[in-house]
């Protein structure tokens, strides 16, 4: 293939790419909730297929599995919403010491750096306007998209019973979409898609359960009343990787601060949750998801911010196992493979000392210093 071909195929890449991410964008009122729906329908595909083992019609098992994940999320659901309303019941006072919380840093700050209070506080909305102009279209956007969600809410369990019930009749479009492939290399394809995503799903879902339990443990400790809530609740937002504890501590330390009588309580919270979050993603995930959903972290942050911006909150929460999914399509084929292997995780021997030594070898590639080196010697 000469250059001019090698350029023309470049470009139809990129303006395929690019037509791409504009259908998704505009098409994301129907999208979001399917790829949403794919991923609980191969999270539900085990139980269905278990429910036809048991010699059960395909549609009433497909049924059966949408109705135990809508219990499922339904209770979730109930549970925080209970515990809100117990929590906004219970008098703490929390006007009160709000208001006591908050002179007490107007007091420290005009003491620290020897301003009024009305000097304080018109430097504060200065510096905080720069922030949220900036911060407000981002936050806009963000739950803008997940309201969309929420109002075609109901087409997600209308998508995975019909992805349960018609999986054979997808499974065999592929077959012949890609007629010319052999079925071989399609079946284990579909079949690497379908075991990353359920690694992945089966993986968070056992990493929460454990992150639960520490952050209530902590909350425990410290004496925070409805330790179990704040627990639980921020394990969830781990949907929201990298990010989520971080995020999720955030309610506690205001509730500690609100409900005790030092502002020590509130700083235990956060720095026991960093430290959650430091065992979460070093130890934790790494060894039980391992390395099934092999993205490096580069990569994850870059689908992350891409995510966010494409789809909002829900793309922050697809972002990961689509990311992972799309590695898997780019390795099944030969032209794409090294598009694959730079989402990959690096190799051993790329963090060693001499890695370049061990790349080149690797490759049989010399360094343009060398072989200048060698025609001088000759």
């Amino acid at each position: 293939m000469n250059e001019k071909s090698r350029s023309i195929e470049l470009a139809a890449n990129l303006l395929s790419l690019v037509l791409i991410v504009t259908i998704l964008y505009y098409l994301q009122s129907v999208i979001v909730p399917l790829l949403f729906a794919i991923l609980i329908a191969i999270s539900l595909f085990p139980i269905a297929r278990q429910l036809e083992n048991w010699r059960l019609p395909k549609v009433a098992a497909a049924i059966i599995s949408v109705i135990i994940a809508i219990a499922v999320i339904a209770g979730l659901i109930y549970f925080i919403i209970n515990q809100v309303i117990i929590i906004g019941h219970t008098d703490f006072n929390l006007h009160d010491k709000f208001l006591v919380i908050v002179d007490t840093i107007q007091n420290w700050v005009t003491t620290t750096f020897n301003l009024e209070p009305g000097e304080m506080w018109l430097r504060a909305k200065d510096q905080s306007s720069a922030v949220l102009s900036k911060a407000t279209a981002y936050i806009t956007r963000a739950f803008g998209s997940a309201g969309s969600t929420l109002a075609s809410i109901i087409l997600v369990p209308l998508y995975v019973f019909f992805l349960l019930y018609y999986r054979d009749f997808f499974r065999e479009f592929f077959f012949r979409a890609f007629a010319s492939t052999p079925k071989q290399k399609i079946q284990h394809t579909l079949n690497t898609i379908y075991g990353v995503v359920q690694n992945y799903l089966l993986g968070l879902v056992t990493v929460m359960a454990i992150v639960a339990v520490l952050n209530t443990g902590g909350l425990y400790v410290l004496g925070i009343q409805y330790a179990w809530f704040f627990g639980t609740l921020a394990s969830l937002l781990l949907l929201i990787p990298y990010i989520g504890i971080a995020i999720g501590s955030l309610l506690p330390a205001l509730f500690a601060l609100a409900t005790k009588d030092s502002a020590w309580y509130a700083v235990g919270v956060i720095g026991w949750f960093q430290v959650v979050q430091f065992f979460e993603g070093n130890f934790i995930t790494p060894n039980i998801v391992g390395g099934k959903v092999s993205i490096n972290p580069l990569m994850a942050i870059i689908s992350l911010l891409l995510g966010g911006l494409l789809f909002g909150l829900s793309g922050l929460i697809l972002a990961l196992p689509f990311t992972a999914v799309l590695k898997v399509i780019l390795e099944s084929n030969p032209a794409s493979q090294p598009f694959g292997f730079l989402i990959g995780e690096p190799k051993e021997y790329h963090l060693k000392r001499f890695s370049n030594k061990i790349v080149l070898k690797r490759w049989k590639a010399k360094s343009k210093v060398k072989t200048e080196k060698e025609e001088l010697e000759k």
